[in-house]
């Protein structure tokens, strides 16, 4: 059984202003959780943030992209992307 991704309202609004390099890179993580899973340890920079919280880079450099996520287990798998945009305003 696959996770089910899920990106919050403010974090899609956020992804229409992102370069396309890093919506790119967000679609690529989606597609990675949905098939394996909130633990991505093969992604460059990724890191657990505490239970049930994740994130990685989505580029480096200046600025730095990241992603942010959220595991909430139950009947149904589901993970919430909360957060995509620049390093500095990241909520962590």
């Amino acid at each position: 059984m696959g996770w089910t991704v899920r990106i919050s309202a403010k974090a899609q609004k956020r992804c229409q202003a992102l370069p396309e390099v890093v919506r790119r890179a967000l679609a690529l993580l989606m597609a990675d959780l949905e098939d394996f899973g909130p633990v991505r340890g093969d992604w460059p920079n990724y890191s657990k943030l505490g239970p049930g919280r994740h994130h990685c880079r989505l580029k480096k450099g200046r600025p730095t992209y990241v992603a942010v996520w959220e595991e909430r287990d139950g009947t149904v798998r589901l993970l919430e992307i909360t957060y995509a945009g620049t390093h500095g305003k990241a909520p962590y």
